[in-house]
């Protein structure tokens, strides 16, 4: 075996070892977009997992540095040669990407290409991302690609691998998700019996109080006591079950994420048609987060339980240094305010009681057979 050869065989087996290591997606998405890199001896590579709204779940590029992926902007949308390979499932190897018919530009931070090696990573029929790469450190023939047959033939076997690791990663999620949805419903029982039994406690005390007040003030004002301790206790599990019970996805995909997954799950779930769209928000403080998708949660299970919708849409945008949060359904809607007189609730207080409490603005707008808007705008960082 020759010493090249030998030394490619090594890259590659290099490559997919790094790749099994890792069972976080986000983790085997960088590895492999590094790899092939490297492998290919190209100046950038990137790997694009699409969402089903024309844009990317998630887009990893390796070759450029921070400030340059800041400078470029939002995640790029499926257009162009990105589309190409997504829709059609097949190979682009082409001289100069700025040439192709199918080129559409990028933004001005955006770094220079001319030649393009790029192909889907597929699991069966499903087409699970697009990996590419581009400016190959070599030597370009007049009007040719950089990119060889070999180097076509390598990468191929290298997304074949990279869509095993993938799929392993995404396994390993889920069996984690599941894990954790069963320890904090475990967890949800232990602090509902512990509460349960303050509060049992604390009436009881409160009960022999009332009963002492008249005949023996002294011994009712110790007891008094011990009904502020109680309370006091009872407050401080609660506290410990909102930290223990915020929502995981939160703090690993973020808000726009995990809003975004939920809403698939309830648009295959229901019969009613639930979208999603979020526009240039970002990070916002933890509390705010959780205090959005806990309200998001709540005006859907509104529009898709009670409403009768055939349509919800659900949209988070930037507005200032926040953002703001609208859930419409097209369903039978409703008067607030003889909701409100009724004693009916439908969730609200709570959900005005959570943007309240994060410094945020709650606004319900409905009538009979108009629909619902439910807005929640909160002030950012």
């Amino acid at each position: 075996m020759s010493q090249g050869h030998r030394s490619g065989l090594y890259a590659v087996s290099s490559a997919l070892l790094a790749m099994s290591r890792h069972l976080e997606v986000r983790d085997v998405l960088k590895t492999i977009v590094a790899s092939a890199r490297e492998l290919l001896d190209a100046q950038y590579a990137a790997l694009g997992v699409p969402d089903d709204h024309g844009g990317f779940a998630q887009f990893v590029v390796d070759g450029v540095s921070d400030a340059q992926w800041k400078a470029i902007g939002p995640l790029p949308r499926q257009h162009g040669i990105l589309a190409a390979m997504l829709h059609e499932a097949r190979p682009e190897r082409l001289a100069d990407v700025r040439k192709d018919p199918r080129f559409e530009g990028w933004p001005s931070a955006h770094p220079d290409m001319s030649d393009f090696l790029g192909l889907p990573i597929r699991d069966g029929d499903e087409v699970m991302g697009a990996l590419f790469l581009a400016n190959k450190n070599c030597p370009k023939p007049e009007g040719g690609c950089g990119f060889t047959e070999d180097d076509e033939e390598l990468l191929t076997i290298l997304a074949q691998h990279a869509a095993i690791a993938l799929t392993n990663a995404r396994l390993y999620e889920r069996s984690r998700e599941l894990t954790i949805a069963e320890e904090r419903s475990r967890l949800a029982h232990e602090l509902h019996d512990a509460v349960s039994q303050k509060l049992f406690s604390l009436r009881l005390t409160a009960q022999a109080a009332a009963a002492l007040v008249d005949r023996d003030p002294g011994r009712a004002k110790g007891e008094l006591q011990q009904v502020a301790a109680l309370a006091a206790e009872a407050a401080d599990e609660l506290r410990a079950a909102v930290v223990e019970l915020r929502p995981a996805a939160l703090d690993d995909d973020g808000l726009v994420a995990t809003l975004r997954t939920q809403i698939q799950v309830l648009d295959r779930a229901h019969s009613a048609h639930v979208t999603f769209d979020s526009c240039g928000v970002r990070a916002l403080p933890a509390a705010q987060e959780e205090a959005m998708l806990r309200v998001a949660q709540e005006a859907l299970h509104n529009a898709l339980r009670h409403s009768g919708a055939a349509r919800v849409d659900v949209s988070l945008a930037r507005r200032g240094q926040g953002a703001v949060l609208s859930v419409t359904d097209d369903g039978s809607g409703f008067e607030p305010k003889a909701t409100r007189r009724a004693g009916r609730h439908l969730g609200l207080v709570s959900m005005r009681d959570r943007a309240s409490g994060v410094g945020g603005t709650l606004t319900v707008e409905s009538a009979p057979g108009k629909g619902t808007t439910i807005e929640m705008e909160v002030p950012g960082g």
